[in-house]
């Protein structure tokens, strides 16, 4: 009796077998499609810097797999409508490639290093920069809020899951994302994968190889989801492929046509340099207050974690850093004898890293680099690059791409 039960079960089991394999199938191949379509329409979506790009993978992988695109990973430095920013200026590829900036208000090194740990060995090789702000070194913790309004589910899975990073690596990591718990609350999966790589006990360990292959399913999900949203964004939103158009570039003609722009600047420029000539070299009266925020930023282990990630990932990268604002720290008192310990300590780590550098130090006192946004909540000013900024920017990126040592 028995047996017949399970011989007339055995007709229902197949059917549905061949059903879930067709929806296999049939995901599979949407899936390939998605990809084709993304890599075809690299070239108009690259420039464009928007929410689905800062927190999905599609967009990301498609710039890793392009030969003529460089991808910038930044901060909110990135966003803007000037004709000079990175991404507006190599639109049409004039040297050959374009740039492709990944970032938004609040993208420390955590939220980089949890996208360039999820895109693993598809940045095998490839080069790319990493855009720093000063700000992130001068308060002593990443803020919550930023953090929070740049996690990525699909990113931080694919770092937990994936193979790529070594354990301690990610062992590190995770002990860092845990930090920020609210951004785990709606994923209890992730949750505990991150706290058992955290932990790092034997029994951890055990418990995360079981969770695993549950994991590897979520990202398979995700990543499906991601697919098809940079597929219905590019049907909707993608315009036309801009026509491409080499020509030879004029770098200091076109700096100091951009450093025109800043005109309105110049006379402060000059007063400021002026008054500050004489005692920028002097200790100022909270030099102290500034060595000991610098000195004691947890950023700085998050940069080590980013740097160690793009080794592990066998990236190469450029680290490319605005200079501090030398306006608002002369006015309340910080000299430049004690702000040169932010660049000291930003050389050290990308000499320990073997990392190329570009910081624009000397640009400290040129106001036409930058464009002052005035203090933040957290108390240190956040200035943005002016067009003359970027322009030196997309200098050391253009030297970069080309094999060139980058230009400060």
């Amino acid at each position: 009796m028995v047996h017949m039960d399970a011989k007339a079960g055995m007709p229902h089991f197949f059917p549905a077998l061949i059903t879930v394999g067709v929806v296999a199938v049939i995901l599979f191949a949407a899936r390939a499609i998605a990809i084709h379509v993304e890599q075809r329409t690299i070239s108009a979506t690259a420039p464009e810097a928007f929410s689905l790009k800062n927190q999905g993978l599609a967009f990301q992988r498609a710039a890793a797999h392009a030969s003529d695109v460089l991808p910038l990973y930044g901060s909110s430095e990135l966003l803007g409508q000037i004709p000079e920013r990175g991404g507006n200026f190599f639109r049409a590829a004039p040297t050959g490639f374009q740039l492709s900036p990944v970032g938004k208000a609040g993208a420390t090194s955590m939220i980089m290093l949890q996208k360039i740990g999820a895109l693993g060995s598809d940045l095998h090789g490839k080069k790319l920069a990493i855009s720093l702000s000063p700000i992130w070194f001068v308060v002593p913790a990443t803020s919550p809020y930023w953090y929070e309004g740049n996690f990525s589910l699909l990113a931080a899975s694919k770092l937990a899951f994936g193979d790529v990073l070594d354990f301690e690596l990610k062992r590190t990591i995770a002990a860092r994302m845990v930090q920020f718990p609210s951004t785990l609350e709606k994923d209890p999966l992730l949750e505990f994968a991150l706290k058992r790589l955290a932990s790092g006990g034997r029994l951890d360990q055990i418990a995360f190889c079981i969770v695993w292959p549950l994991g590897k399913i979520q990202d398979a999900v995700l990543d499906l989801q991601d697919h098809f949203a940079a597929l219905s964004y590019i049907l909707r939103e993608t315009k036309s492929v801009p026509a491409r158009r080499p020509r030879m570039l004029d770098w200091p003609r076109l700096i100091a046509k951009a450093g025109e722009l800043g005109q309105a600047n110049k006379d402060d420029n000059k007063k400021d340099k002026a008054s500050r000539s004489e005692g920028q070299m002097v200790a100022g009266p909270r030099d102290e207050w500034f060595r000991e925020h610098v000195n004691g930023a947890r950023e700085w282990g998050d940069l080590e974690l980013l740097l160690r990630t793009l080794a592990e990932v066998h990236a190469q990268p450029l680290l490319l850093s605005m200079p501090l604002d030398s306006r608002y720290y002369d006015e309340v008192g910080v000299s430049r004898l004690a702000r040169v310990v932010y660049y000291e300590k930003l050389r050290a780590l990308a000499r320990q890293y073997n990392v190329t550098l570009a910081d624009f130090a000397e640009h400290e006192e040129d106001a036409a680099f930058l464009y002052h946004r005035g203090p933040q909540p957290e108390g240190a000013p956040s200035a943005h690059l002016a067009a003359k900024g970027w322009m030196f920017y997309n200098r050391a990126l253009d030297d970069f791409f080309h094999g060139r040592i980058p230009s400060n």
